[in-house]
């Protein structure tokens, strides 16, 4: 195992475990979750059809993206998606002018931005055992 190799896992992980925690949390509770965004929202130009439908899906993505993450499978898709799922969050949390959430997302997408750059030493990982065998 190589020292970047490691690396690339310990700087996965953690981004992954954010998403699988925020999905997990919402997932049991999705109609709430969803009721809240629109709540939050109800101010905004976006409309709730737009809103609600989002508040469901979101935790499905967010607890996907931790999960592929985390095992390292799929992980430049998961990486996109998570990329995607930050610019979503950005629009969102500019049309609520949540300027503090905004900044914190585009950490989150800089930091994704990083993984998808180094990609090449995800070595330690589902996709990297499947690489292997090939």
């Amino acid at each position: 195992m190589k020292k970047e190799q490691f690396t690339y896992l310990l700087e996965r992980l953690p981004i992954g475990m954010s998403f699988f925690g925020h999905g997990l949390e919402r997932l049991p509770k999705l109609a709430a979750f969803s009721n809240g965004m629109v709540a939050s929202f109800s101010k905004s130009i976006l409309p709730a059809a737009l809103v609600s439908p989002f508040g469901y899906v979101l935790p499905i993505l967010e607890f996907l993206t931790g999960i592929l993450l985390l095992l390292g499978l799929f992980t430049r898709f998961a990486i996109v998606l998570g990329a995607v799922i930050m610019l979503a969050l950005i629009f969102g949390s500019c049309m609520i002018e949540q300027w503090n959430n905004v900044f914190t997302q585009i950490i989150y997408g800089a930091y994704l931005a990083l993984l998808f750059y180094f990609v090449q030493y995800n070595a330690i990982s589902v996709d990297g055992l499947m690489n292997k065998n090939n």
